[in-house]
């Protein structure tokens, strides 16, 4: 440390206007811990280099003189309007750039701050270290190198200036942005009444030429930002406006992307503005510190994709999971009735189950290369589903991904004391259980029953012997990839409740019904009655049937990319496992050992819990992540949830139909 302090002492002696940053940059791998979280270390470090500047005066002068001339001698502006603001893009371009950026970087100009900012902090996690150091720490640094100039003097001019540009810059960003038309179309009161978009422009440039002339004339006191910020706060009441439209009407990454945008250029112009307007002893070093600390933070995320898609879809995600979690209170039962009707309606749904699987051998023993079978599976395996979904009956797995996000949206809301949350989670848990009995009861006498009829019809059994020890074996969960089939399964059922939130989310906003209503040859063709009756009911459904489509043709599809490239990969869904042990059974005329017949029924039971658990488990997560919700109770919540378990382990499968009839409309309502 002090090797480098001598350097920029020297170099500064030997020109004035030295700013060659990598003096600075070694400065800074100093106070950089090893360990980049090491918050302990780099206070440490810091409060070193505060005690070796206390203790050296000239260091302390020539360090101040340099940094000032490295930030005065380049253009500052853009750091602060483009560092951590959204840009203006579209989604795939800005991912596109992110990505070939990352494999041949953007030229660097070393006359902007900007690029030289991210020289400095070029570790992409020094932002931990930047923001773990407590803010007192960071305050003695300032302080000690006096790094807020004298409103007097020229260099507090130019960087004032500099200041000045980048408000004018944000203000008319956020003007532009509130005269989007996709913004006018969410909230058009917009062109109703007076925008304060347009209205803070006017005030944020009337406060520049002020400020501006307050630098020049010493009699000309600057103005006050009180006025622009009555009008920011307009402007986030109509961003929350739109939002909150959104959650009824839908939403899309475009519009997701102009409203953080939006909200990132507010709160930037409030930081700017603060800062000018700074007056008490230490006010603008304590804005300068967060400041500092929000624009490491946003460099080191500039490049980082993960970031990106987050940013961008977290509105979208939300609404997604908030459809799905809507969609999931029709899977909770309350009361005896309900239960019973579950389980009806996975009855219905395993009867239809026996008679795809049925489809699915007798496409098995055709001759077709792996496509022809993809294509065969995927339409027997979608349209199945989606006449599953037509006649209000339930596959027990298509449960999870919606029963989550009914769960996180309870977590979220704040209003459940803990008890009732372990009661909605028994309730769901119940639930689940008895639409798997469902399926399991009708799907394998269903099967069993037309492996026989074929048997009487045909003389000859469905599936032959070989095929049925095939059908055994790929069951067997420890002889076989029954389990690791089990989780793509889960994946499959996991991202089919996405698309479900997304197809809802899209009939809402892009009003698809009515758009279907606006065609003049499709109420020619069915009539103005048939044709709202259809847009109503595409309306409601979009999202179910897009996501049993989906389903269908990703289950149909992954076992024969498999085959094509040589993958040990395929699918196993509790409901088919169970129907082709009761088509193996029949082909084998029952010669099985009991031993068989153990393993293939627990094969079953771990298959369906594999299903079901991938699949809760992932879209609990990202429900959980598109509501920002940190679970700080998860040990107590596990905990009380096992001594309910212990308690009354019934509760959790069946015990409630005897109980008194429970309002299930009192639980949504608690959610």
């Amino acid at each position: 440390m002090d090797n480098i302090l001598e350097r920029i002492t020297l170099a500064t002696q030997l020109d004035a206007n030295y700013r060659e940053i990598g003096p600075l940059r070694e400065l800074l791998a100093v106070i950089r811990p090893k360990r980049i979280d090491d918050v302990a270390q780099a206070t440490d470090n810091i409060r070193a280099l505060c005690y070796v500047l206390e203790h050296q005066p000239e260091h302390n002068t020539t360090l101040r003189s340099y940094l000032l001339q490295v930030f005065v001698s380049r253009k500052l502006m853009h750091l602060l309007t483009d560092t951590g603001i959204t840009e203006n893009k579209g989604f795939w371009g800005a991912a596109s750039q992110t990505v070939a950026d990352k494999f041949l970087p953007p030229l660097l100009n070393d006359d902007y701050i900007k690029d030289v900012f991210g020289q400095l902090f070029d570790n992409q996690h020094d932002y931990q270290w930047v923001n773990g150091v407590d803010d007192q720490s960071w305050l003695a640094l300032f302080r000690m190198l006096n790094l807020v100039p004298q409103r007097s003097g020229t260099t507090y001019a130019a960087l004032t200036r500099e200041i000045l540009s980048a408000v004018q810059v944000l203000s008319y960003r956020i003007s532009a942005i509130g005269l989007e038309s996709e913004l006018v179309r969410n909230y058009p009161e917009i062109e109703r009444f007076e925008s304060p978009f347009l209205r803070q422009n006017d005030e944020a440039n009337n406060y520049v030429m002020r400020y501006s002339t307050s630098l020049v004339d010493a009699e000309v006191e600057p103005e006050d930002a009180g006025p622009i910020e009555v009008l920011l706060i307009q402007c986030e009441d109509v961003v929350m406006k739109i939002r909150r439209t959104a959650a009824v009407q839908g939403v899309s990454i475009s519009l997701t992307r102009l409203l953080l945008r939006l909200t990132q250029s507010i709160d930037r112009l409030r930081y700017l503005l603060s800062l000018l307007d700074a007056r008490k002893d230490g006010e603008a070093a304590q804005i300068g510190v967060s400041l500092l600390k929000e624009l490491v933070l946003a460099d080191n995320k500039s490049h980082s994709l993960r970031q990106l898609i987050r940013s961008n879809t977290e509105l979208l995600s939300l609404q997604m999971t908030e459809r799905a979690g809507k969609s999931g209170e029709h899977y909770v039962t309350a009361n005896r009735g309900e239960w019973l009707a579950m389980l009806y309606s996975a009855m219905g749904a395993g009867l239809i189950v026996g008679f795809m699987a049925l489809i699915k051998i007798l496409f098995g023993k055709l001759a077709l290369a792996p496509f022809g079978f993809a294509l065969l599976y995927s339409l027997n395996y979608s349209s199945g589903f989606i006449f599953v979904h037509v006649l209000h009956f339930t596959i027990a797995t298509k449960q999870p991904a919606m029963t989550a996000a009914l769960i996180a949206r309870a977590i979220d809301s704040g209003r459940q004391k803990l008890d009732e949350l372990v009661e909605l989670i028994v309730r769901v848990l119940r639930s689940q259980f008895i639409a798997i009995i469902g399926n399991i009861a009708l799907a394998m006498p269903t099967a069993y029953a037309i492996a026989w009829a074929w048997y009487g019809i045909y003389g000859t059994h469905l599936v032959s012997p070989d095929k049925a020890a095939h059908l055994l074996h790929d069951i067997d969960p420890f002889s076989s990839l029954a389990l690791p089939h089990a989780a793509i399964a889960g994946v499959c059922l996991f991202l089919s409740g996405l698309i479900s939130g997304y197809y809802d989310n899209t009939a809402s906003y892009a009003n698809i019904p009515a758009r279907l209503r606006q065609l003049q040859w499709l109420k020619r063709l069915l009539g103005a009655t048939r044709l709202q009756t259809m847009t109503t009911y595409i309306g409601n459904n979009l999202g179910a049937l897009a996501g049993n489509l989906f389903f269908g043709i990703m289950l149909g599809t992954i076992g024969q990319l498999g085959v094509f490239f040589g993958l040990p990969i395929d699918i196993r869904h509790i409901t088919f496992s169970s129907a082709n042990f009761s088509f193996a059974l029949v082909g084998l005329d029952h010669q099985i050992s009991w031993q068989i017949v153990l393993t293939s029924l627990t094969g079953i039971l771990l298959i369906g819990l594999v299903n079901l658990g991938v699949s809760f488990s992932l879209a609990m997560l990202v429900a959980l992540r598109s509501r920002r919700v940190s679970i700080d109770q998860e040990k107590a919540l596990s905990k009380t949830l096992w001594k309910r378990f212990l308690s009354g382990p019934r509760d959790f499968f069946a015990r409630s139909i005897f109980e008194k009839r429970v309002s299930k409309h009192h639980y949504a309502m608690s959610c």
